[in-house]
């Protein structure tokens, strides 16, 4: 609660100011109830009008103000907790954007969304309806206390005990009551979700394998649970509404049950008697949503504490506490690296230098930590043993987002946002000019099938691409790595959806385009790499084997099996 709290700091003067708003409104409202008790009161003894003048200005004044103070109220509540939720949303994004990708890969896709978007959300109660209430009510009950109490001590006691009654002991009754369905309901939410978004994003897989009725049976039986706890929350929210009603009352009926007396003994004039009943009634409007606050507050904690799961996490990769400049140079060495998931190693002792302008290709079977190496070198990941230096440098002396730079990565899952062609070609650079991005397009054989799209390159790819080939999907990624243009091309598996003629051409336009640059390359697919200065393969996390296309077929090693085999395959 106190971090939750630490988001409002900035605006503890529209806080204190809804609180006084709050107050205020109902204060307005027992003005109203309380001048038109009297002004009712007093018309029954037939006084003259001029009597009535004052109370009758008076039930115009708390009325109008009432409505005033309402509006203002809502309008700088609403505010704050649209300002304090921006702010969530953005310290969120930032909290997870150095967990990427390494500490996300355990959370589900699905339950992040939720966190993002549900959890979040669930924190506009927080401010609304569970702060400010309290501070609300604090200032109500000590008001209605010390004026009842210049009436008659004993009712300001009267009129504090049942606003405390209602306030403090039904609240603390329903924090007791729904602690625990408050956090199951919103860990059942986020599974409900997680299994949503992944029904949608499988689909098609599920209706190829007939498992669709099985999914839809899971996200069935984890709705029902969910329904089932906000039943139980329901049925615990009527009874503390009926007691809510009926303490209040009782808290009236005492007011009125002492008053009585107070005005046959003549210490209490006849017309204040509907002042005292009707006012206590309006006071009660301070309190009577303190037990729904109540209710909110343990489902705001759950969500907090989900985000602080994710947020508090420290990153795979840490920052240099004092970085150097970004490198200017290309050159890069690697020097005994070894790296493990966990407990699993995937690279052993890697040596081998990358100059400027070298092109070395990293070939071996699934598995063999190709695509690790690529994930060390761009950050994603922190190595534990050996040295990588870049420009001279060790890599961690840099900031990621300056090692980044050095690199034109295409990688075998390419993320295509929904959006258009350009926007998608523009992360890459985003002053490109449209001719700068057809010339990338064209290298990469798309340039005729740009011309068939009927909007070019504002038409839209869809969610991941969806609406165009994966082979098309890959090329924009070489497009938009040749549009990125830096000093050291990272390649890792770039023509995997591609057919073999394409690739061959493709893998042509890549040598081109990349000369007088790095080139490293990651690949299964043997295909023109007796254009390669070196060629490291890999086995098991090793280097196994290295040297030139044609001295490895020499070998007849790991290398020259591999080729085999693939050219067996290509013939067949």
């Amino acid at each position: 609660m106190l971090r939750l709290l630490s988001f409002l700091r900035p605006y503890w003067s529209q806080v204190l100011l809804s609180v006084l708003l709050g107050a205020l409104t109902i204060a307005a409202s027992i003005g109203l109830m309380s001048t038109s008790a009297w002004l009712i009161s007093m018309a029954a003894l037939h006084p003259s009008v001029a009597d009535l003048g004052v109370s009758v200005v008076g039930v115009r004044f708390f009325g109008i103000s009432r409505a005033l103070f309402r509006y203002a109220e809502r309008l700088v509540s609403h505010s704050l907790t649209f300002r304090v939720l921006a702010r969530l949303h953005v310290w969120f994004y930032q909290a997870i954007e150095p967990l990427a990708p390494a500490r996300l890969t355990s959370v589900r896709s699905g339950d992040l969304l939720n966190r993002v978007m549900a959890d979040v959300e669930t924190l506009d109660n927080l401010y609304v309806r569970v702060l400010a209430p309290p501070l609300v009510a604090v200032v109500i009950i000590l008001g209605m206390g010390i004026f009842m109490g210049l009436i008659a001590p004993q009712l300001g006691i009267a009129i504090v005990g049942f606003l405390l009654a209602v306030g403090l002991g039904l609240t603390l009754l329903s924090l007791r009551l729904n602690r625990a369905p408050g956090q199951i309901l919103v860990n059942q939410r986020a599974r409900l979700r997680a299994d949503w978004v992944d029904a949608v994003q499988g689909l098609p897989d599920l209706l190829a394998f007939g498992q669709e009725k099985v999914w839809e049976r899971r996200i069935q039986a984890r709705a029902a649970d969910f329904s089932a706890t906000q039943t139980r929350m329901a049925h615990f929210g009527a009874a503390q509404s009926a007691l809510n009603s009926l303490l209040t009352g009782l808290g009236v009926l005492t007011m009125l049950v002492l008053a009585i007396p107070l005005v046959a003994s003549g210490q209490l004039h006849g017309v204040m008697l509907a002042v005292v009943v009707l006012g206590s009634m309006a006071a009660f409007e301070a309190v009577q949503n303190l037990p729904q606050a109540a209710q909110l507050l343990e489902a705001n904690l759950q969500s907090a504490r989900r985000l602080f799961a994710v947020a508090d996490q420290p990153p795979a990769v840490a920052e240099p506490l004092t970085a150097l400049a970004r490198p200017l140079g290309a050159e890069l060495s690697i020097r005994n690296l070894s790296f493990s998931y966990g407990e699993s190693p995937v690279l052993r002792g890697l040596s081998f230098d990358l100059p400027a302008g070298r092109k070395i290709a990293i070939v071996g079977p699934s598995g063999a930590g190709k695509s690790t190496l690529a994930n060390v070198l761009l950050r994603f990941w922190d190595y534990a043993e050996g040295e990588i230096l870049l420009d001279g440098q060790a890599l961690r002396a840099y900031r990621a987002v300056d090692a980044r730079r050095m690199f034109s990565v295409v990688t075998q899952n390419t993320y295509l946002f929904n959006a258009s062609l350009r926007e998608n070609l523009q992360l890459a650079r985003p002053a490109a000019s449209s001719a700068e991005l057809e010339r990338v397009c064209r290298q990469v054989e798309l340039g005729a099938w740009l011309t068939t799209l009927p909007q070019g390159l504002e038409t839209l790819v869809g969610e991941r691409g969806a609406q165009i080939s994966g082979g098309e999907r890959q090329r924009l990624a070489i497009a938009r790595a040749l549009l990125k243009d830096a000093p050291i091309f990272l390649f890792d598996e770039p023509t995997a959806n591609l057919d073999p003629a394409t690739e061959r051409r493709l893998v042509e336009t890549l040598h081109t385009v990349s000369a007088g640059k790095s080139l490293l390359w990651s690949t299964h697919r043997l295909v023109g790499l007796e254009r390669m200065d070196e060629i490291l393969v890999l086995e098991a996390g090793r280097i196994v084997e290295r040297g030139a296309h044609a001295a490895l077929l020499a070998q007849n090693g790991l290398y020259a099996r591999l080729w085999n085999l693939q050219n067996r395959a290509l013939t067949e």
